[in-house]
């Protein structure tokens, strides 16, 4: 799969842009802030409809105008599709599918790209809330159908977190309360969060060995990155947490670790089960949560553990190390949609790889391990300051992105 064509209208800082695009690597080169990420950044906003820079879609669209279109053509194989998304601030997108109109998510997996950009070592080095944007990023490139359940979760879990609080106000007037309606949205947050941690820890399951196989070629052989899902539920029922020192390293007592940790994934899986453990978790903390008017369990507080050899990465990884590791998870993002056998699109499912403004970044030998493992990428858009920041290895199609002008070198 490559994107053959892109127009764009009143996104970011260009009025209008119509590019054609080639297989293989293209990149975009200019200084800083003449336009060059905004390009990258509206391909991969038609793949999970949001932007690894901005959480508000109102940032998207050129100031001064009321929206912004991205059109883009795929080729899967010798099929075209034009994708088309219109983003008006403050209200719902608009999409059409080969000119014709259609809900916004029947456009998701149509184009699926992966992206590396400097924001990601807070992957490594951020708090959970990074850490479960990636995930969700993931599960929505996988099984589409599955953005509206995280929407789902993410209103629900709003208007529980209000009333929350309405009931904490009350409690400190000495109001009496009537918790009826809580246990409404109980109910509600719990059946969406339970498919929410099953569907994480699914894919928690399959990345595992690519981003342990990636972090093994970035790092030359260095490797022990593990990754796991920490749901906030296991925590609330004392669940056994194994630790990093155990969980990469060797004997006995490591191999009960690690078999512990599955029994507890295979358990997350069972979906009614979660949401049964969940309901309970929350009558059990319903006190606390009226006294914080805050929602203390759910996939909102659930983390992914981060494990380099027998330390977490977070904290004890050299910056080095925490590069190689955000980079292996992107690259084993990117080998596992690969390799996806359940996209309608086959093979032809390759998704687009965007290298934004990452060159830089990296010394010599980790820029040399990453142009070797993307090489033969049927499509790999990298964005750099200067022209030498692109490795020879990933020599192809080049543009100047200069003032807002975007000229084929």
């Amino acid at each position: 799969m490559y994107v053959s064509d892109l127009a764009l209208d009143d996104f970011r800082s260009y009025h209008e842009l119509v590019l054609g695009l080639d297989r293989g690597v293209t990149a975009f080169v200019g200084p800083n802030g003449q336009g060059k990420t905004n390009i990258v950044e509206a391909i991969a906003y038609l793949s999970t409809f949001s932007s690894h820079r901005v959480a508000a879609d109102a940032a998207l669209v050129r100031q001064g105008t009321p929206g912004a279109v991205v059109r883009a053509k795929v080729v899967h194989g010798d099929r075209p599709t034009v994708v088309e998304l219109e983003i008006v601030a403050g209200k719902a997108n608009r999409a059409r599918l080969n000119r014709a109109p259609v809900k916004t998510r029947d456009v998701l997996g149509v184009i699926r790209t992966v992206v590396f950009a400097p924001e990601d070592l807070e992957l490594v080095k951020g708090d959970p809330a990074q850490r479960r944007r990636f995930l969700d990023d993931l599960v929505v490139l996988l099984t589409p159908r599955l953005a509206a359940l995280r929407s789902e979760y993410d209103k629900v879990l709003r208007q529980r977190v209000a009333l929350l609080k309405s009931a904490a106000a009350a409690r400190r007037r000495g109001a009496d309360l009537d918790l009826s309606t809580l246990d409404v949205w109980d109910a509600s947050l719990a059946q969406a969060g339970a498919q929410l941690v099953s569907a994480r820890t699914r894919v928690i399951q399959q990345l595992r060995p690519y981003v342990a196989d990636a972090y093994e070629q970035v790092s030359a052989g260095q490797g022990g990155a593990r990754i796991d899902y920490r749901a906030s539920i296991d925590a609330v029922d004392e669940a056994p947490d194994p630790g990093p020192e155990l969980l990469g390293g060797t004997g006995e007592a490591a191999d009960a670790a690690r078999t512990a940790v599955a029994d507890r994934e295979t358990a997350l899986l069972d979906t009614p089960a979660v949401r049964d453990r969940l309901l309970a978790a929350m009558g059990r903390l319903r006190d606390r949560e009226i006294d914080r008017g805050v929602a203390l369990v759910g996939p909102h507080r659930d983390d992914v553990a981060l494990t380099l050899g027998t330390l977490p990465a977070r904290g004890y990884a050299s910056h080095g190390e925490s590069w190689s590791y955000a980079l292996a998870l992107r690259l084993g993002s990117y080998e596992l949609l690969r390799d996806d056998e359940a996209s309608p699109w086959g093979t032809d499912g390759e998704p687009v790889l965007i290298l934004d403004d990452v060159f830089a970044e990296l010394d010599s030998r980790r820029r040399d391990r990453l142009a070797e493992m993307v090489a033969d990428a049927q499509q790999v858009l990298i964005t750099a300051a200067v022209a030498e920041d692109v490795p020879s290895r990933l020599a192809g199609t080049r543009f100047e992105v200069r003032e807002g002008q975007v000229t084929r070198a």
